[in-house]
């Protein structure tokens, strides 16, 4: 049996993508006692700060994105009322806007100085400051929570209309009120969907730099970069890379262990229609509950940052760099193209692997790719940067630091280690829908190895191989902190561009970038809406 890959090059490929991980944790074995005074004196300062607030932050949006997202699913998929249809869609938008761009936006807006604040002061001659400072601890959890809901959205959604329309339609065959039938049928069916969906929001949480960095939060992603460019200690940057690491890890493992019990919940559902739950529908004040529901959420995540980035867009609309934006659009353009390429030929060539021959290191390896999207971009930055020193100081002579860091090769490089998984999680939904008796009939025509991908998978997986390119482009558009710390001169992006601009107080410079990015961002949103529909 031909396989796509031979084994060296599926192990070298295998250990590029997983080097980063490696490195951040072979480096407690590079401690000395220099090491562990730095240890000692992080435990002693600013260990603490960093976890009680990282602690508070990921509690606060947890619980945040719990509630409006299973508030928003239960609204649109349990009742019928008029504008629900469009409200399914739209309640997906926050997903394109990044979160540092909300929270530039509501800084803009609200600040002291902004223009909420100075026309009600002008309006009712009061003095001094009016609203708490968004640029808090509260801040981050609304930025973070009216940002990330859509993950508990979707999955609380799909747990409702799928798993528990026919027992919703016997509970109420059997007399049970609609309350209890939402209390003792549906939530504790969506249970697993929501822990699910909490354990992907709060993973980008910990990824988060952008926002951390602007509001000055003492997260653990914020002091990655404080220790490694500010004070340029390496070892307290590894030290504290490793335990976030240790709490994605976490995360993850609760993530699939959720996806687990979700996958079994489902497994014994009917799929006949006859026994679907039909939406409750509502009338008078009920309606308007509803409304106020699913439009907050969508108001404060979506509508009104971007008329937030208007104003000062069109504010200094003669004075924009329109030349710089240009050549930032295709450095962006550029690196996402590349690395959408890549990753896709990536995740192809290991999910034919993993077809071939289901058992062994293709497996292996496709699940330990699988794990780079919940590794934080600072995790991933550490670990390309840490061998790059402990080879230059054994070959002071090498040239491998300067290739890694001035040129794309790093950067292309942490994108890889990052997003693969995405190209790989959307080539392997295209292959199950697959059966494997295609592969069998083609075998006993004489079609093997290149010729099965070519002639037979490859026109069954054009849409979800076009899918995982754009969605590895559109994350690769907006990725911050690995792009802010290894791209290479005078190539900044527009992400990179617009936390510069925002970090500088010119937000309207930075609302042109930004808006940009918001664009690009509903792609796959749009992606995500049609696939849903098609699937009603």
């Amino acid at each position: 049996m031909l396989r796509f890959l031979p084994p060296v090059l599926l192990s070298l490929l295998l250990a590029l993508l997983c080097l980063p991980v490696l490195a951040v944790i072979a480096s407690w074995w590079q401690l000395d006692a220099a090491g562990v005074q730095v240890l000692a004196e992080m435990a002693a300062t600013v260990l603490p700060d960093y976890a009680g607030t990282t602690l508070v932050l990921c509690l606060s949006v947890a619980l945040g994105v719990a509630l409006l997202g299973s508030a928003t699913a239960c609204a649109v998929t349990l009742f019928d009322f008029p504008g629900r249809r469009t409200l399914e869609w739209a309640l997906l938008l926050p997903l394109a806007m990044p979160a540092y761009v909300v929270a530039y936006a509501y800084t803009d807006f609200l600040q002291f100085s902004g223009p909420l604040q100075t026309g009600l002061r002008q309006v009712f001659g009061l003095q001094g400051r009016l609203l708490p400072d968004v640029r808090s601890l509260g801040g981050a959890v609304l930025v973070f929570t009216v940002s990330l809901y859509p993950y508990v959205y979707l999955l609380v959604r799909a747990a409702l209309a799928e798993r528990a329309a026919h027992l919703m339609e016997a509970a109420r065959l059997l007399g049970a009120p609609l309350s209890r039938r939402i209390r003792e049928v549906a939530l504790p069916l969506a249970r697993p969907a929501v822990a699910a969906g909490v354990g992907l929001a709060l993973m980008e949480t910990l990824a988060d730099f952008g926002v951390s960095s602007y509001f000055g939060i003492q997260t653990f992603t914020a002091g990655i970069y404080k220790a490694w460019l500010a004070m340029d200690n390496r070892a307290a940057a590894a030290q504290l890379a490793t335990v976030l690491l240790l709490v994605v890890a976490l995360l993850l493992a609760i993530e699939r262990r959720a996806q687990q019990r979700l996958r079994f919940a489902g497994s014994r559902g009917g799929s006949a229609s006859a026994t679907e739950a039909q939406p409750t529908p509502l009338h008078g004040q009920r309606v308007w509950v509803a409304w106020l529901v699913c439009g907050i959420p969508i108001a404060l995540g979506f509508a009104l940052p971007v008329l937030f980035m208007l104003r000062p867009l069109l504010a200094s609309w003669g004075e924009l760099p329109w030349a710089a934006f240009v050549q930032w659009s295709l450095n962006s353009i550029w690196l996402a193209s590349l690395t959408a390429t890549l990753a896709t030929l990536i995740a192809l060539a290991l999910a034919f692997s993993l077809r071939i021959k289901p058992r062994g290191l293709g497996r292996a390896a496709v699940r330990l790719v699988g794990l780079g999207y919940a590794i934080p971009g600072a995790v991933v930055v550490v670990g390309l940067l840490l061998p790059v020193g402990w080879l230059q100081a054994a070959l002071p002579q090498t040239a491998v630091g300067g290739l890694i860091t001035a040129t794309a090769l790093g950067l292309v490089w942490a994108y890889l280690v990052r997003f693969s998984s995405v190209a790989l999680q959307s080539v392997e939904s295209g292959y199950a829908r697959i059966p494997a008796s295609l592969d069998d009939s083609a075998r006993m025509l004489g079609v093997a190895g290149w010729g099965l991908l070519g002639r037979v998978h490859w026109p069954l997986l054009k849409r979800s191989v076009a899918a995982a390119a754009l969605l590895v482009f559109v994350d690769v558009m907006k990725e911050l902190p690995a792009t802010l710390v290894l791209r290479p001169f005078n190539s900044d992006t527009l992400a990179v561009v617009t936390y510069q601009l925002a970090r500088d107080e010119r937000l309207g410079e930075a609302a042109l970038p930004a808006l940009a990015l918001v664009l690009v961002g509903l792609l796959p949103v749009m992606l995500l809406s049609r696939t849903l529909r098609s699937g009603r």
